[in-house]
C-alpha cells in the first residue's frame, strides 16, 4: 500500500509540474501587476492565518510560544514579502552592458534581461516550518516564478495547514503543496524543476543535489554546520553572555545559525561561562512551565542530544546544566531540555563533530586569537561566524582570515535578519543565496541580449572565410601582451 500511495503522489506531483510549466509558458510575459498580486496574496495568507500557524507549530513541537512563531516565522516572511513588493520592479529592469570595443561605437548594444526561470521547488525544514517556505518565496514570486512546496513531515500539522490554505489564495498553476514522508520527499527532489531550494541538514543536501543533477536542476542549498562564536579578550562579557544565551536558547537551539560552540581566551573561560549562565537566568527564570521556552521537536532529536551529552561525559568533558529554578528534569516527561554547557571538549567528541541543533554549548579555549582562527580554518566552513570584541584590529583579523557564509559582529544570527544582505552558506554549509535583490537574482535567469549593428562586423573583423588581411590585422592587434 505505501508504495502505491507514493507512486500516486509522484504522478500527482509530475502532473502539477507539467501544468505549472505549461501555464507559465502560455502566460509569458506576465505583467508586473501579476507578480505584485501574488506577493499581496502571500502576505494576506500569512497574516490571515498567523494564529493557526502558531497553534500548528506548537502542536508539532510539543510546545512553542505563539510570540516566537510570530517573531521568527511570520514576521520575517511578511517583511521579506513587503521588501520584495517595494523593490521588485526596479530589480526587474535589467542592466545595460557595454558592447565590446569597437562594436559599441558603430551601434551594437548589449544588455542583461532578468527572466523568471519557471517552476521552483521548495523543500523546507521543520525548525522554522513557515518561515523557511515563505521567506524564499518572496524572491520566487518577485522574480515571476511558480512554486511547488514540500514541507517537512516532522511538522505535520503545519504541513497540513499549508496544504489546506494555499489553494484558498493561489491557483494550482501558481503554487502547490505536497505533503508526505521521505518517499514523497525523494520523488519531489527528482522532479525536473527549473530551480530548487533546499534548507536542512548537510547530509540530506547531498542527496538533494545528487537527485537534482539527474535533470541538471540548479540548486540553492542552505545547510548549516557548526557556527563558531569567538569571544575576544576585549569583549563586553555581560553583553556577550546575554546575546549568546538569546541565540542559543531561541527555539531551544534548533536553528541552523545558532552559536554551535564558543571559543574563549583560556584565562577568561570561567567568566564567559558565568556570563552565559546569567543571560539564561535573566531570560528564563524557569523552563518547564515557561511559555517562552520551546520543546525539542521530537523524541528522536531529544535522544540524539542526550547521546551527545553521554558521549562527552564518557570522554572526559565537564557538563554544566543551566537550570535556573533547579527544576526536576529527571521526573519530567516532556521534551524541554535545559542548556548544557560542555567544558574540556575535543574533536573526538560528537558535540564537536556534528551540528548540535539543540541546547548544548561546547566551550573551547585559546591562548592567542591565531589559535582560534586556525581551529576554525581546519574545519568545515560554517554558515555563520560570530565575533565579540571591541578590538578592531583583532576583529578585522578574524574577518580577513576566516571564510563563512555570513558574519555577525558583537551578536549572533542577526545577519540573517537583514533582508538587504545575501543569505547563504559556502562549501558544506551550502551554496547560493537568497533574501532581497540577491534572492530575486537567484530565482531569475540572467539572459544576455546582444543587438547587432547593420555593419558587416564579421567581415570587417576577419571572422569569416576566406581569411586574409582583416583576419591577420585583428589577430595582430588582439594577441599582444
Amino acid at each position: 500500500m505505501p508504495e502505491a500511495n507514493s507512486s500516486d503522489k509522484s504522478t500527482e506531483m509530475q502532473a502539477a509540474l507539467s501544468k505549472q510549466r505549461a501555464d507559465f509558458t502560455a502566460s509569458m510575459p506576465e505583467a508586473m501587476s501579476v507578480r505584485r498580486d501574488r506577493i499581496d496574496r502571500a502576505i494576506a495568507l500569512l497574516i490571515d492565518y498567523k494564529d493557526q500557524f502558531a497553534d500548528a507549530v506548537s502542536e508539532d513541537f510539543g510546545h512553542r510560544s505563539t510570540e516566537q512563531t510570530l517573531m521568527t516565522d511570520i514576521m520575517p516572511s511578511v517583511s521579506a514579502m513587503k521588501h520584495a513588493r517595494k523593490h521588485f520592479e526596479s530589480w526587474a529592469r535589467g542592466e545595460k552592458r557595454k558592447a565590446t570595443f569597437p562594436l559599441g561605437l558603430i551601434g551594437a548594444k548589449a544588455e542583461v534581461v532578468y527572466q523568471p526561470k519557471g517552476v521552483v521547488g521548495v523543500v523546507a525544514p521543520w525548525n522554522f516550518p513557515v518561515g523557511m517556505v515563505m521567506v524564499p518565496m518572496a524572491g520566487i514570486l518577485a522574480a515571476g516564478n511558480r512554486a511547488m512546496i514540500k514541507p517537512s513531515e516532522f511538522t505535520e500539522n503545519v504541513s497540513a495547514l499549508f496544504e489546506e490554505i494555499v489553494p484558498k489564495y493561489f491557483d494550482e498553476t501558481e503554487m502547490a503543496v505536497f505533503t508526505g514522508g521521505p518517499e514523497v520527499g525523494i520523488a519531489f527532489s527528482q522532479l525536473a524543476f527549473d530551480h530548487m531550494i533546499f534548507t536542512g541538514a548537510t547530509s540530506v543536501g547531498k542527496h538533494i543535489m545528487r537527485a537534482a543533477a539527474e535533470n541538471l536542476v540548479p540548486v540553492t542549498l542552505e545547510l548549516g554546520g557548526k557556527s563558531p562564536t569567538i569571544v575576544g579578550r576585549s569583549a563586553d562579557q555581560k553583553k556577550a553572555g546575554e546575546r549568546i544565551a538569546t541565540g542559543k536558547m531561541m527555539n531551544a537551539g534548533q536553528i541552523c545559525l545558532a552559536p554551535d560552540y564558543l571559543m574563549v581566551a583560556s584565562d577568561q573561560e570561567e567568566d564567559v561561562i558565568e556570563s552565559v549562565k546569567q543571560g539564561v537566568h535573566a531570560q528564563y527564570p524557569a523552563l518547564i512551565d515557561n511559555d517562552d521556552y520551546t520543546s525539542v521537536v521530537n523524541e528522536r532529536n531529544y535522544d540524539r542530544l542526550q547521546g551527545y551529552l553521554a558521549d562527552a561525559r564518557e570522554k572526559g568533558a565537564e557538563v554544566i546544566e543551566v537550570n535556573p529554578a533547579a527544576e526536576d528534569f529527571e521526573s519530567y516527561n516532556g521534551r524541554k531540555m535545559p542548556l548544557h554547557i560542555v567544558r574540556g571538549v575535543n574533536d573526538d567528541m560528537k558535540v564537536m563533530q556534528e551540528e548540535i541543533f539543540g541546547p548544548i554549548l561546547p566551550v573551547m579555549t585559546y591562548r592567542s586569537i591565531d589559535e582560534a582562527i586556525d581551529y576554525v580554518n581546519d574545519h568545515d566552513r560554517p554558515l555563520g561566524l560570530y565575533y565579540f570584541g571591541s578590538d578592531k584590529a583583532e576583529e578585522q583579523q578574524v574577518l580577513n582570515r576566516t571564510v563563512s557564509g555570513g558574519v555577525t559582529v558583537n551578536d549572533v544570527i542577526f545577519h540573517n535578519a537583514m533582508e538587504d544582505l545575501p543569505f547563504g552558506g559556502i562549501g558544506p554549509s551550502g551554496m547560493g543565496h537568497y533574501h532581497g535583490a540577491d534572492g530575486f537574482k537567484t530565482f531569475s535567469h540572467m539572459r544576455a541580449v546582444y543587438r547587432q549593428t547593420g555593419v558587416d562586423v564579421a567581415g570587417m573583423g576577419g571572422f569569416k572565410p576566406p581569411y586574409g588581411k582583416s583576419t591577420h590585422a585583428t589577430l595582430k592587434r588582439e594577441l599582444k601582451k
